[in-house]
């Protein structure tokens, strides 16, 4: 038998490899097609899926290609219990794994769900989004990773793997067309240069409108509709094989996106929305609510520019027949420039200029080195992980020509537009200064490293036992500059001045409070752990293997990257939080049945998290807290059968989760509501489905039809889980069908992702200065195209 080299999801099929999980063709005439095995390599070596004691859920490239997958966000359509959400643009990206994530609009968090692209980790999940090109396939593992991905896997992994270089030449073609005037196109090309070297090139330009129009008020912003696309990609791989027992990889790529994104619409309209409408020249927001009209307000410039490279080195050197060296050296540069118009209305209140002052850069070098190998009955790993990573943060937050007015309507009930002035002495159009505000940069560093070790022990042909250690070391340091470009005047005198606590609040917020004049802070944390997993497997008959798991997990602690306070006036300067910890049981099964035609996997998991990392936006800043105990329990459910039905093949999984904090006395920003609830992003179902059809039309073609969808059942989505930013059960499906003749020479498709249409919510916020407003980041709505695909042999 043969197994497809660097980590393919291979189907072994009679001497052949094939992407998984695809289905082995006839044997011989008469017989029906089977499924022989699906590789993947969940614990880094190449496993078939059914001996692999860990939740693990494959999607193959021709399934990615028939969902229109292009991003991580979009794998969650294939992928039960998985939840990808964006909120002011593509680098505030939240993944969730059975309703255990880390909201990703501050930079200092770290995921729970760890992103790693042909080996190599990813800083953030914002960091992760972006095309990723030609896919092999891609692996979710499901509960803690720590043990062979490392740290900052406490939920899961997404373990992308592209395609590599070919020794046989082919070339590829795509251009698709659809509705929002939607542009792209593809190409690839593969092949030798030398008998030892091959190589692969992948280039793709996509564009399409936005989804939302937009009202600019007054302006100065001229902008008509947002959350546009307009991205480029280019990858490179070189594969050089010098001998039999050596193989390296060399992998380039560059993207950039230039984007206007993101902004939100109202679903509720507060008791500010009449004062917004009073300052703006249009209505200043949609008043009644209407969110899927998709009508947005902004007199602000909302965009993103947004550019991502790196390049890796993956050697493979077979030591001797037993022994492999592996060594992964990675170099990453991120980059995004944001303008935001904060109050996301065409009142002239809050906002981000486009002036390049506002972005977040990450620069991470990493080095892997493994061994692994067989000594009789023991597969084993060793290993060693560096990481050296430097983000630079910064924000520039200015007050607009009508932040002081708006206060004084506020605070005055609608009749007063000098209210402020009254409050604090000060003349009018002087408290707040019109393109003045705050401008905080932060410099922060992480170094670490780790050793770690995983251990398969075959104790014999049926029992095996796997064990693994990782001890990880790191230490972060953050410098923060906070600087005010107004000396917070207004603020200073309401701390003085014997006026109401409200409207203190309110003239106070962080941006505009004098403790952050000219204030700059050191900070420093250092932690190491150990963690480990144990898992015992039991096959009982080839139809059947059994196993029972415990693993053991953090996430980093880290600084919350914002103002800080312990009242106005009143800097904090420790803006640290602790290591997020997991400790996880599972127990499982996963069988081949009715002949090798399905495959049925499952398994129950009870996960418990201490000092759960909650990220809250309070309206005016953010708040990291850190919940006791947070705990996650249910069953995943998985299956690929090949249907009696000749050409006919389904996959999908159920995710039960019951993902509710613990009972706990909620801290200074904390809603009331989260003590022994669901947590926001935990829908009790989950569940994904997608079933591909090819038919022989004639001699020469074929036609290839598939469906693919997801569900989800009702769940919250807000931090502070308030009932008006709850979401509805949602069905979502997407289809494709192409015809092409049996050689694949071209193929012709037409496609509709959200077929049926379905609006639904990503996040509902709290709008922020806005308060008893509500608004929603807006799922993306139907979208139709057709895509001309060609290929030369």
């Amino acid at each position: 038998m043969t197994v497809c080299k660097w980590g393919a999801s291979a189907l072994v099929i009679a001497g052949a490899c094939a992407a998984g999980p695809v289905l082995a063709q006839e044997a011989q005439a008469g017989q029906g097609s089977v499924i022989e095995g699906i590789v993947v390599t969940a614990q880094k070596r190449e496993q078939n899926l059914q001996d692999v004691p860990i939740v693990v859920n494959v999607v193959s490239g021709q399934q990615l290609q028939d969902a229109g997958v292009r991003d991580v966000k979009d794998l969650q359509v294939l992928t039960p219990g998985l939840s990808v959400t964006s909120s002011t643009g593509g680098a505030q990206t939240s993944i969730r794994i059975r309703g255990v994530g880390t909201i990703g609009d501050n930079p200092g968090l770290e995921s729970s769900v760890g992103t790693v692209i042909d080996g190599v980790y990813r800083a953030r999940s914002g960091v992760a989004f972006g095309d990723l090109g030609e896919l092999e396939r891609i692996e979710v593992l499901k509960g803690p990773q720590g043990t062979v991905f490392g740290k900052n896997t406490s939920a899961g992994v997404i373990n992308v793997i592209t395609k590599a270089p070919e020794f046989d030449f082919s070339a590829t073609g795509e251009l698709t067309a659809g509705n929002y005037d939607h542009l792209a196109a593809a190409a690839s090309v593969t092949g030798p240069i030398t008998d030892t070297l091959a190589a692969r090139i992948y280039a793709a330009r996509r564009v399409r409108d936005g989804f939302y129009d937009i009202s600019n008020g007054a302006g100065p912003s001229t902008q008509k509709d947002n959350d546009d696309q307009d991205v480029s990609t280019v990858r490179g791989q070189l594969l050089w094989l010098p001998s039999d027992a050596l193989q390296l990889r060399f992998l380039a790529d560059y993207t950039k996106r230039e984007e206007h994104c993101c902004l939100d619409v109202a679903t509720v309209p507060g008791p500010t929305a009449a004062i917004i409408d009073a300052l703006a020249s249009d209505a200043g927001i949609l008043r009644p609510a209407d969110p899927f009209r998709r009508l947005a307000f902004a007199n602000r410039e909302v965009a993103q520019d947004l550019e991502d490279m790196g390049v890796s080195l993956q050697v493979d050197w077979d030591l001797s027949k037993d022994i492999t060296l592996t060594s992964i050296t990675a170099w990453r540069d991120w980059e995004n420039f944001q303008a935001n118009d904060i109050d996301f209305s065409s009142a002239d209140i809050w906002y981000r200029p486009d002036d390049g002052r506002t972005f977040s850069k990450f620069e991470t070098f990493s080095q892997e080195l493994r061994f692994a190998g067989t000594t009789g009955p023991l597969d084993w790993m060793v290993g060693g992980y560096y990481s050296d990573e430097q983000l630079d943060s910064s924000a520039y937050t200015l007050f607009g020509t009508a932040y002081e007015t708006y206060f004084s309507l506020l605070l005055s009930s609608g009749t007063n537009p000098t209210a402020v002035s009254a409050l604090t002495g000060i003349p009018a159009g002087q408290n707040f200064i019109p393109g003045a505000g705050s401008y905080d940069q932060y410099d922060h560093s992480n170094k670490g490293w780790a050793l770690f070790t995983n251990n398969t022990w075959h104790v014999t042909d049926a029992l095996e036992v796997t064990f693994g250690l990782r001890y990880t070391d790191d230490t972060k340091k953050v410098f923060s500059q906070y600087r005010n470009t107004a000396p917070g005047n207004a603020c200073a005198a309401a701390i003085v001045r014997p006026i109401p606590a409200a409207a203190r609040a309110a003239i106070c917020a962080p941006t505009g409070d004098p403790a952050f004049n000219n204030v700059d802070t050191r900070q420093k944390r250092s932690e190491d752990r150990l963690g480990g997993t144990v898992k015992v497997s039991y096959r009982f008959n080839p139809e059947l293997m059994t196993y029972v798991s415990y693993a053991s997990s953090h996430k980093s602690g880290g600084f919350n990257l914002d103002r800080a306070r312990f009242n106005p006036g009143q800097i904090n300067p420790d803006t640290s939080f602790p290591a997020e910890t997991v400790e996880s049981y599972e127990a499982g099964f996963k069988s081949n049945l009715a002949g090798n035609t399905l495959l049925l996997n499952a398994a129950a998991f009870d996960q418990t998290f201490k000092n759960f990392q909650l990220n809250t936006y309070t309206g005016i800043s953010f708040v990291v807290a850190s919940v006791p105990k947070v705990t996650s329990k249910g069953v995943d459910l998985d299956l690929v059968y090949r249907t009696p039905f000749e050409g006919l093949t389904v996959t999908g999984g159920v995710t039960y989760a019951v993902t509710q904090f613990g009972n706990f006395v909620p801290g200074p920003g904390i809603g009331p509501r989260l003590p022994t609830s669901r947590l926001s992003y935990a829908p009790l179902w989950s569940a994904s489905w997608s079933a591909a059809y090819e038919k022989p039309l004639g001699q020469d073609f074929k036609l290839r039809a598939s469906l693919s969808g997801r569900y989800t059942s009702a769940y919250n989505t807000g931090s502070n889980l308030d009932p008006l930013k709850r979401q509805r059960p949602m069905t979502i499906w997407n289809g494709r069908v192409g015809i092409g003749p049996e050689d694949e020479r071209w193929q012709l498709e037409v496609w509709a992702q959200n077929l049926t249409d379905v609006n639904y919510y990503q996040v509902v916020v709290d709008q922020p200065l806005q308060t008893g407003t509500f608004a929603a980041f807006l799922g993306a709505p139907r979208t139709v195209g057709a895509t001309l695909r060609v290929k030369f042999q």
